[in-house]
């Protein structure tokens, strides 16, 4: 996992196969790099899909899908609203039902959490703004900022391209959206993530509030060690978030968002285009590295592409070790 070195430095702490709905937009409207030792299992399994993945990991487990009686945090650590709290209640309640009013939780003090979840230090975007100075009269923008986004003004600017070195000595792109443009999607990222986390699989680590490549490193310690495994598969996709279909990714996202003005959100970011040494260009595909709202994207898309796959060809394979060890096996 690469670092995202745009998002929230302090995240939170907080499906069904392959879907026909992608085809359909309109379908079912309702309304670090290494552990440092083997790390032994010191809690129990849970049952189920995810048991292989996330089986007696060393650190403490993840309990999936679980809402706690307060207020959760969101990915600043702030206290999540009792909006936000009701959205995850029904995402989790109803796990196919599409949500055509979200916005309304995008309100001013949301915005505030996102502003203050974001880097301080963090390189400027096209605007040039830097987080010290937009906190100079933070309000008075942020009510600004809020009634831009509820009546449609709000306009997503381009991303500003940098590039970074990667140990194979070619270079990673980024981009570095600017600073309210982080902000707007903090904020929507909190409110997704409602949604989506309560459905992404149990062996989904990346990117995810409260997660981590250690996390996965554990898991992974765990099947080797503890589990019948006989092979391990290490992919790569090549140029992932360079290359992400803007068709695809709407459309994976509309299985549980139905509200227009969220989707025309995400749609102007995707579109908003890069700036590179002040020469604007289109974006047809992909989504920015280091954008706040890319990562979310990345595991909505992934989810229905290759996480649902990937759990019922372990479903399978689970099937077939119980019943009988001579049974062929092909997934």
């Amino acid at each position: 996992m690469h670092e995202n070195r745009e998002i929230s430095s302090t995240p939170s702490s907080t499906g069904e196969g392959r879907s026909a709905k992608a085809v359909n937009r309109n379908a079912d409207m309702h309304v670090l790099e290494k552990s440092d030792c083997v790390v032994l299992p010191v809690n129990q399994p849970n049952k189920g899909a995810n048991a292989l993945a996330e089986g007696g990991e060393g650190r403490t487990q993840m309990k999936e899908n679980t809402i706690q009686p307060r207020m959760l945090p969101t990915q600043s650590g702030v206290g999540m609203s009792q909006g936000l709290h009701g959205v995850r209640k029904a995402a989790k309640d109803r796990k196919q039902e599409r949500f055509t009013s979200l916005l309304h939780n995008l309100d001013v003090g949301l915005l505030r959490d996102s502003f203050y979840a974001l880097k301080r230090r963090a390189a400027p975007g096209v605007d040039g703004v830097r987080w010290e100075e937009y906190e100079t009269g933070l309000e008075d923008q942020l009510i600004d900022l809020h009634g831009r986004v509820h009546r449609g003004a709000y306009r997503a600017q381009p991303s500003r391209r940098v590039y970074i070195p990667k140990a194979n000595g070619r270079q990673r792109p980024l981009g570095i959206a600017a600073l309210e443009d982080k902000i707007v999607q903090q904020a929507v990222v909190s409110i997704l993530n409602q949604i989506y986390e309560v459905g992404f699989k149990g062996f989904s680590y990346g990117f995810r509030p409260g997660r981590s490549p250690h996390q996965a490193l554990d898991a992974l310690t765990v099947g080797i060690q503890r589990k019948k495994v006989n092979w391990i598969l290490d992919a790569d996709v090549l140029g992932f978030f360079d290359n992400v279909g803007h068709e695809w990714a709407l459309k994976f996202i509309e299985h549980r968002v139905a509200d227009h003005r969220m989707l025309r959100l995400i749609q102007k970011w995707l579109k908003a285009g890069v700036s590179e040494d002040g020469q604007w260009s289109e974006t047809n595909k992909g989504t920015p590295q280091g954008a706040v709202a890319s990562p979310l994207i990345a595991n909505v898309y992934l989810h229905y592409t290759f996480d649902l796959w990937a759990d019922a060809c372990a479903e399978k394979w689970r099937r077939a070790m119980s019943s009988s060890s001579d049974t062929p096996m092909t997934l």
